[in-house]
């Protein structure tokens, strides 16, 4: 897995190796005053390893049926023919339509033993029948050794559409594919999750493995669900949208999980005179970060002024060796590298344990730190920042406000509660870089906190993970 990620940064020119080296030859940042409140030397995460080819362990993968439709696309034929040509069952003979779910195959080599280089986007079929259980797979046909699908279509992408799954258990992965769609100017995103009308218990699982997305309006974009997301050792590295402000290199919308581990994120699409998008935007409900990198390095254009990472301040959000590099933009860069936000609602009501807004039943207790387990809860280990200036600080915990505008998921009133209202706290441990400060002034954060002994269960990955999605009932 490592020798997989080194040779994915390599490609990108290196960004996660020069954070690393960045936070290793700069000065360690000296927090002010007011945040050095903890031990000199901070705590250290507890991670338990996710073997190769693995699963997250609340992700329930038992009872999965093996896909009732496999597909084979050769790459010879299909490169000269300019779509798929298939060995054995094809298109034609499934109708277009797959029932069972389905696995479709991709040579990894041309007949020279070059990586094959598909000049289309793929074809998916239609999905139809009961959905329970089903799985539907794309894959290379050599485990690690990646197929590039590479076109300038206008509609490319890759789109799959699952309706009304209600309380069934439906699962996407896509292993050792690149996405290269530089004219996707129209599709949602260069790779779309649409899994939509999900109950609980009935849970969507996508996992994304050894892969690269380029194109679409965002990269990768995942609406909001009864849905986990997995990924690993992959590269998102742009978008191509004009709507630069509303469009990013991954959006993704009120999920149940994102657990982004070895990968690097970068790319976002920018104009000089517009402040432009986000590298990542992830508004779901629990985000773990394990090595991950973000950079606003562009793709022919201005960098993007913007935050780099934008999250839900309303959630859950466990991080460790997170690679933060900023370039200059054309406009002034927005303060935060990491913004955890709280102005817009996302999921379902009863994704939330207590309510998002400011209603009176809550006050912070006399020292937060014991009350841990009662807030909404971010938590970032050994944060690395490079950036072409001092930053005034990385992280923003905004305020929790009073009320929804009507018809509408925007919070009102934010600028007008006080500290003691908020259920909101956040944690910074081993932080390095170029900063006056970790925390901007809002909310109650901490930087290297002595932790009560009834808050140690913050620093294990798994336990964290446990308790954010035991309080949803999952």
């Amino acid at each position: 897995m490592q020798r997989t990620l080194a040779l994915s940064i390599a490609a990108t020119g290196g960004l996660a190796v020069a954070a690393l080296a960045m936070a290793q030859g700069k000065p360690t940042l000296r927090p002010s005053a007011q945040e050095a409140v903890g031990a000199a030397s901070p705590v250290q995460p507890i991670a338990a390893p996710i073997p190769s080819g693995g699963y997250p362990f609340y992700m329930p993968m038992q009872g999965l049926k093996r896909p009732a439709v496999k597909l084979f696309v050769k790459c010879d034929a299909s490169r000269r023919a300019g779509k798929e040509v298939y060995a054995g069952a094809s298109a034609q003979s499934i109708g277009g339509r797959a029932e069972g779910g389905y696995e479709i195959t991709f040579e990894a080599t041309d007949s020279a033993g070059n990586p094959c280089i598909y000049p289309f986007y793929p074809w998916l079929p239609q999905v139809v029948g009961s959905l329970d259980r089903t799985q539907y797979l794309l894959r290379s046909s050599v485990p690690g050794k990646q197929v590039t699908f590479r076109t300038g279509d206008q509609w490319a992408t890759i789109d799959l559409r699952l309706f009304d799954f209600g309380r069934q258990r439906v699962h996407f992965e896509m292993t050792d594919i690149a996405l290269d769609f530089p004219g996707a100017v129209q599709p949602k995103g260069g790779l779309q999750l649409e899994a939509f009308g999900g109950q609980a218990p009935g849970l969507f699982t996508a996992v994304i493995r050894r892969s690269k997305v380029f194109g679409g309006k965002n990269g990768l974009f995942v609406p909001g669900g009864q849905t986990m997301l997995y990924v690993e050792d992959s590269e998102f590295s742009g978008n191509v949208g004009s709507n630069v402000d509303q469009e990013h290199t991954t959006y993704i919308n009120g999920i149940l999980v994102s657990h982004l581990r070895n990968s690097v994120w970068r790319g976002q699409r920018s104009w000089q005179d517009v402040a432009s998008g986000h590298q990542l935007k992830d508004k779901a409900y629990l985000r773990v970060y394990e090595n991950v990198t973000v950079t606003n390095s562009p793709n022919g254009s201005a960098p993007s002024a913007m935050p780099l990472v934008d999250i839900s301040a309303m959630g859950f959000t466990w991080a460790n060796n997170l690679h933060l590099k900023r370039l200059a933009s054309a406009q002034a860069p927005r303060d935060a590298l990491v913004d955890l936000r709280s102005e817009i609602l996302y999921g379902a009501p009863g994704t939330y344990p207590w309510n998002p807004l400011v209603d009176g039943s809550w006050r912070m207790p006399a020292n937060p730190l014991t009350a841990l387990d009662k807030v909404y809860l971010s938590v970032f280990f050994n944060t690395q920042v490079e950036s072409f200036r001092s930053e005034p600080y990385l992280f923003a915990l905004r305020p929790q406000g009073t009320g929804l505008n009507p018809g509408t998921t925007m919070i009102n009133g934010n600028e007008f509660t006080t500290k003691a209202q908020q259920r909101e706290v956040s944690l910074a441990f081993g932080t390095s870089g170029r900063m006056a400060r970790v925390y901007g002034k809002d909310g109650w954060t901490y930087v290297n906190p002595v932790l009560p002994a009834s808050a140690t269960w913050v620093t294990d990955r798994d336990q964290f993970i446990r308790h954010a999605l035991g309080l949803i009932g999952r």
